[in-house]
Parts: C-alpha cells; sequence; structure tokens
C-alpha cells in the first residue's frame, strides 16, 4: 500500500515537474523559431500572422523532438528533490531495490510513451504539413524542387518530371517519360495540371501527348486524360515534412514506393526504425535520471544535477540526428542506426547504477 501511495506521488511530481521542462522549451525554441522566420517576411503576402501561424503549427513537432530530453530532466529534478528530502533514502532502508523502483519508474513512464507516439503519429505529422503549406501559400511558392526542371520521380517504367507540387498536393507542369519493356522510349506526355482522383489515378489537363510508334512520331492533343500511378498525396507529401516528422504510415508507404522502383530508400528505412524506437528512449531516460538521485547532496546542488541532465539531454539528441546522418552516409543497417544512441544510453544508465550501487 506504501508503495503504491509512494508511485503516486512520485508520479505527480515527475509529470509536473517534466511538464514544466517541456514548457519552458518550447518557449525558447518558438522564440527562436519566429527570429528565423523574419527573414521570410515581406516575401510574396508573408507577414507576421503567418510567421506566428508557422511557429505554432510547428510546436507538434517539437514537442515530440524535445519529449525524452523533457523526460529525463523532469525525472532527475522530481528524484533528485526527493533524495534531498531523504524520502529515496527512507524507501531503501525499507526494503525498496533499485529494481522495484526501476520498475516504478516504467510504469509511470508509460503515459509518456504513449503521448510520444501519440505526438509523432497523429499530430506532427499533419500539423507540419499545414505549417509547410500555411508558409508555401503565403509566399506563392512550389513546395518542393529537387533540381531547377523540378521534381524527378520513377513510377514503374515511366520517369515523371513535374515542375511545381502545390500546398494541396496538385501538381503543374508535369512530363511523362513512359518506356516498354525494351527499355525503349514509347511516350511523352506534358500536361499542364494534374489533380488526384483516388485510388491511385490523376486527371490531367491540357495534354499534349507524343507517341513513338515504328520510328514514328505522332502528336495527339487532349483536354483531358487519366492517368494510372502509383504516385499519391501521401507520396508526395514527403515534400513538405522531413522523415523524422512524417507518420509511420506514411513512412511505410513511401518506402515501399522508393524499393519498388529500386530507389535508394536509406534514410527513409532509418526514419523508420526511428518512429518505433523513440518512444521507447523515454523509459531510458528515467532509468538514466535514477543513478543522481542516489548522491547525496555533498556530490552535487540540485541546480548542477540538472544542468548535467540537460547536457545529456542535448548529447542524445544530437547522437540522434548524427547516426541517423552516419547511417546513409555509411549504409549501416537501419535498425542498428536508429537505436543505437538509446541502447548507448541505456548502456550508460546501467553503468551509473551499478557504480552507486557499489559506493
Amino acid at each position: 500500500m506504501a508503495l503504491k501511495v509512494f508511485e503516486s506521488y512520485l508520479a505527480r511530481e515527475i509529470y509536473a515537474a517534466t511538464g514544466l521542462v517541456l514548457a519552458a522549451f518550447l518557449l525558447l525554441f518558438a522564440f527562436f523559431d519566429l527570429i528565423h522566420e523574419f527573414e521570410f517576411l515581406g516575401k510574396g503576402t508573408y507577414q507576421l500572422q503567418h510567421a506566428l501561424g508557422f511557429v505554432l503549427l510547428s510546436m507538434p513537432g517539437r514537442v515530440y523532438e524535445l519529449f525524452p530530453i523533457a523526460v529525463l530532466i523532469g525525472t532527475l529534478y522530481a528524484l533528485t528533490l526527493l533524495a534531498r528530502h531523504s524520502e529515496i533514502t527512507v524507501l531503501r532502508t525499507s526494503g525498496l531495490s533499485t529494481l522495484a523502483l526501476l520498475k516504478t519508474l516504467a510504469r509511470i513512464g508509460i503515459v509518456f510513451i504513449i503521448l510520444t507516439f501519440v505526438f509523432g503519429e497523429f499530430i506532427a505529422p499533419p500539423a507540419e504539413r499545414a505549417a509547410q503549406a500555411l508558409r508555401l501559400k503565403a509566399m506563392s511558392s512550389v513546395v518542393g524542387q529537387e533540381f531547377r526542371s523540378g521534381l524527378w520521380v520513377k513510377d514503374e517504367r515511366s520517369f515523371v518530371n513535374v515542375r511545381e507540387v502545390l500546398p494541396d498536393t496538385s501538381l503543374r507542369g508535369i512530363r511523362i517519360y513512359e518506356f516498354d519493356a525494351d527499355h525503349q522510349l514509347h511516350s511523352i506526355s506534358e500536361a499542364a495540371e494534374g489533380e488526384y482522383l483516388p485510388p491511385q489515378r490523376w486527371r490531367l489537363t491540357g495534354v499534349v501527348q507524343t507517341v513513338f510508334e515504328n520510328g514514328i512520331a505522332k502528336v495527339v492533343r487532349l483536354p483531358e486524360l487519366a492517368w494510372r500511378s502509383a504516385l499519391n498525396p501521401n507520396i508526395l507529401s514527403v515534400l513538405m515534412v522531413v522523415p523524422e516528422r512524417m507518420s509511420f504510415v506514411n513512412l511505410f508507404l513511401y518506402v515501399r514506393h522508393l524499393e519498388e522502383n529500386q530507389q535508394k530508400a536509406q534514410r527513409y528505412v532509418i526514419a523508420l526504425w526511428k518512429k518505433l524506437v523513440y518512444p521507447l528512449a523515454v523509459l531510458v531516460m528515467m532509468a538514466l535520471a535514477l543513478p543522481f538521485a542516489y548522491l547525496q547532496d555533498r556530490m552535487g546542488a540540485v541546480s548542477i544535477k540538472v544542468f548535467a541532465g540537460i547536457m545529456l539531454g542535448i548529447t542524445f539528441h544530437m547522437l540522434n540526428g548524427l547516426f541517423s546522418s552516419l547511417g546513409v552516409i555509411n549504409s549501416w543497417p537501419p535498425f542498428y542506426s536508429a537505436i543505437t544512441p538509446s541502447a548507448l544510453f541505456l548502456l550508460m544508465a546501467a553503468g551509473l547504477i551499478w557504480w552507486v550501487e557499489r559506493r
């Protein structure tokens, strides 16, 4: 019964501290994001209200990125305060083992896992797309241009060139180079605009089609053409959202599309694994915070321990990005690239717990 009361009390302390830390981080990042948006003011119709809207819509993505760091600092702060008041010492003297305390933290952390997953899968991706669409619409710009000629995509036996992908994922300036089974150019279709009509069909308007048969080129003009393609708005939305902020479903579909067309998918496969691993990182952060609670005040003040937590959190965030980049550059197995930062911090937590237990 006493353990249940302690778990409820500890959960309230950790949730409150984590919420406070997360709010502070969000305000800080929102300020810097807003400063960054000032450079776009005056481009097209992009004004202060658009910048504020963009920053606000970017916040769910920030929540997803910062959750493990906030959990680490919040848990560390809550446990350190309990240790300072000798509550942890009393509980350990009463028979509470380190393993039991880790299990308690794990049960408390389930809420954080769920929140991280919900933000990463359901809230951040659509909010990020809405933020990019808001900015691009105000600036009268396009969603993405891989080259000067626009976006190039391989679709089965066809190569598709799209000059503009608009925020609503409609297309402008489309060229479709279709090849036959012998890899010979069969036709070139040019369309002014394209609108998606599910399932797997686009309505192209203002079409000029050049067909090559027996060495003869035949030109056909059509006001409208139905084009069947594996491309869809979910796949094209990859141009508006970085892989780390895409939903698991969209990432999976895009990876499958790239693999079916024999294109490199390393970056997106790593991001796919990170979507599975990242929510569990909050448990690693909570385990890493536990050894600091066992250190007495003479080993350092609360502020020093919190500062150490901030440094560890920043290091974890940097390692996540570093191993993703190294995984792409060196073609490392995507699973290992995604899990290595969390595994390293888990080993660090185990080492610190072993060290404080031996003291």
